[in-house]
């Protein structure tokens, strides 16, 4: 008698999913493209109808989302949204030896105060800080760079998710590392953006094409594929949100409270300059919207 393969194959991994903004409903659909049993939850309900109709499983409550997960994903979008979510009970119920992988940008500060909460109530949990790099294309195609920090015991149980979800997931030491690395990477990926919006602005006031700046830089040492997307953006009057202007401000500003030492000049300067921008209500514009700020 000839055993069929498909019942002889394990069960697919549980994973659930908390916030399906942008990122996390990007992450959702390439979890369960990727064959991972997926249970999707998000404060607005609204925002999980299409998972749904992807083959997520909506849960009614963020508890029923992680009652069975292996592997819990967290995109919030501030600490204080991940910890309302994460500890509105005093004992939070995971799985029995679930991994949680705090994916979105908190800082470093927020990050350590949420992994020793855990501890005191859930120290079976494996706690992972891994936020990532990269905005909505790389969400979408499953390409994101995923910053990765905590127990070695947690690779291998978030290692099909984190599959799933991206390009390559780079392990950097104890919790806390990954939202070092975060905010390292997106200061610099923020001086790149307003540097494209400013060169724009000072080619506008010179009267040099936007077309002819790319022409010139184009496949030499200054042509940043982050740069050369957000110059072109810029160009085609395209400020759709990729990774809003107000995220991107609270990133830098997460970055200059956990910096120590001497001012960071450029990094203070950047973040007036942001708020500014937010202010003048381009918040929810996608951060290229930086040049409107300028004119």
């Amino acid at each position: 008698m000839t055993s069929d393969p498909l019942a002889a194959r394990e069960p697919a991994s549980a994973v659930a999913v908390l916030g399906t903004g942008i990122m996390g409903s990007a992450m959702a659909r390439n979890l369960v493209a990727a064959g991972l049993r997926t249970t999707v939850w998000d404060r607005s309900p609204q925002a999980t109808a299409p998972l749904a109709a992807a083959g997520a499983v909506v849960a009614a409550s963020a508890r029923d989302a992680i009652a069975d997960a292996r592997a819990v994903i967290t995109m919030l979008p501030d600490a204080d949204a991940v910890t309302a979510v994460m500890f509105a009970q005093d004992r939070p119920p995971f799985a029995p030896g679930a991994a949680w992988a705090q994916m979105g940008t908190i800082g470093v500060e927020a990050t350590a105060g949420l992994a020793d909460r855990l501890a005191l109530v859930r120290p079976d949990v494996l706690f992972v800080d891994a936020p990532v790099s990269g905005s909505k294309g790389p969400a979408e195609a499953g390409q994101l760079l995923i910053l990765a920090s905590g127990p070695a015991a947690a690779e291998p149980v978030m290692a099909p998710a984190f599959a799933a979800i991206g390009r390559k997931a780079v392990w950097l030491g104890a919790a806390g590392q990954g939202s070092r690395m975060k905010l390292v990477v997106n200061s610099y990926l923020s001086f790149l953006i307003e540097g494209v919006a400013e060169a724009l602005e000072l080619g506008r006031r010179l009267g040099i094409d936007p077309a002819g700046l790319d022409a010139v830089i184009e496949g030499g040492p200054l042509d940043a594929p982050l740069a050369d997307a957000k110059l072109h953006k810029i160009a085609r009057g395209d400020f759709a949100p990729e990774f809003p202007l107000e995220w991107a401000l609270k990133d830098v500003d997460l970055a200059i409270a956990a910096a120590n030492g001497p001012p960071l000049p450029m990094l203070e300067a950047l973040s007036r300059q942001w708020h500014a921008a937010v202010e003048a209500g381009y918040g929810r514009d996608d951060v290229s919207a930086a040049r409107l700020a300028l004119s």
